[in-house]
């Protein structure tokens, strides 16, 4: 079974430990990211999420075991005054990827948030783009677009979010 849970404060360490793992497989896409003294990326945002309420933190797991993370921001309101989410860090641990557990990871936050989305890829993370475009397609049913940024160096898809009924 695959799912989502908040991240609480007290499990702040075990985020801090799995965004060193997420950094380091973002390395070879990312040249300008590199460790510091102490050997660590350090992810400077971590405790924004637990001190910011439109910021949001979540354990993936598969069988309850940790597989993964998803950071989720609240970036704005658009025209109609649909709130906009930035899947701002999204990571599943190699060995669960083949497990459709990232889609069912996104699947489940999408329908958390309802409102307009953005994601994010970098240009030269092409595993990211083909992952993204492939759950956006099956999550809107082809009902979204991408748009570039002047802010930023690759693609984002955009579309909308619906509470599914329950």
């Amino acid at each position: 079974m695959i799912s989502i849970q908040p991240v609480e404060y007290e499990q702040k360490t075990i985020l801090r430990n799995l965004l060193e793992l997420y950094k380091y497989d973002f390395s070879e896409f990312d040249p300008e990211d590199d460790i510091n003294a102490n050997g660590l990326y350090e992810y400077k945002y971590v405790d924004h999420y637990f001190t910011e309420a439109e910021r949001f933190a979540f354990f993936i797991k598969v069988e309850e075991k940790l597989a993964g993370f998803a950071l989720v921001r609240c970036i704005g309101e658009n025209e109609q005054n649909e709130k906009i989410y930035l899947m701002a860090e999204f990571f599943v641990m190699k060995k669960y990827r083949k497990l459709k557990c990232g889609q069912t990871a996104a699947f489940e936050l999408f329908n958390m948030f309802n409102g307009v989305w953005k994601v994010a890829e970098m240009e030269t993370n092409v595993p990211a783009q083909k992952f993204w475009r492939k759950t956006i397609e099956r999550y809107t049913h082809g009902s979204y677009k991408e748009i570039r940024e002047a802010d930023w160096d690759g693609p984002i898809q955009m579309f909308s979010s619906v509470r599914k009924a329950e």
